[in-house]
């Protein structure tokens, strides 16, 4: 199992969406990097849902339901599907993320513009410690 932490706008779609919807489809994802992040994404993978721009902030735990499949008529982007497992009892701050010495390689600090990068075994587990799971 692969770690990932997917970001998304509260207000255009945040994780309360999410747990009324049940499951999504993570496509819209314009990036050559991101999208080769989902393209390796798998079917029970797990992944945190992150709130970009105002929030900045981890705050629940998604599965992978789907591998990638095409998104977009030309079939150059991807998508996969996710569906929420648990929503973490401490949002997860930007600030703390960065405050925190054994997170400083992770790869959301290294390459900030990505709304999909990978988390190694050893940050998923700092990140749910901070998340209080």
């Amino acid at each position: 199992m692969a770690f990932w932490l997917l970001r998304s706008e509260p207000e255009v779609y945040g994780w309360p969406e999410l747990v009324r919807d049940g499951e999504t489809e993570w496509d819209g994802v314009r990036n050559y990097t991101a999208r080769n992040f989902l393209k390796a994404m798998a079917v029970g993978d797990r992944a945190l849902f992150y709130h970009s721009n105002t929030a900045k902030a981890a705050v629940g735990v998604m599965e992978v339901v789907r591998a990638w499949r095409p998104d977009g008529a030309d079939g150059q982007w991807a998508s996969v599907a996710v569906r929420p497992v648990a929503e973490l009892k401490r949002p997860v701050t930007l600030a703390a993320i960065k405050a925190e010495p054994r997170l400083a390689a992770l790869e959301m600090l290294r390459q900030s513009r990505l709304s999909v990068t990978p988390v190694r075994d050893e940050e998923w587990a700092v990140l749910l410690e901070m998340g209080g799971q």
